[in-house]
């Protein structure tokens, strides 16, 4: 079973994207596109659930 993790190694602020595409099997990249286009649309709703995801995702282990 996967499971979701903030990545160590594939981060810019707090690793979510880089846990999130590990997860989804997708480049980071594209989901960081995604999340400024949508930045753009509504600054505090996906402010706040970047946030969220922050506190609620649990960090990758180190090796």
């Amino acid at each position: 079973m996967k499971k979701l993790y903030r990545s160590n190694s594939e981060k810019m602020v707090g690793g979510i994207f880089g846990g999130l595409a590990s997860y989804f099997q997708v480049d980071a990249t594209i989901l960081r596109l995604i999340f400024v286009v949508l930045l753009f649309m509504s600054f505090f709703t996906v402010s706040l659930l970047y946030l969220v995801a922050l506190y609620i995702i649990p960090k990758e282990r180190e090796m």
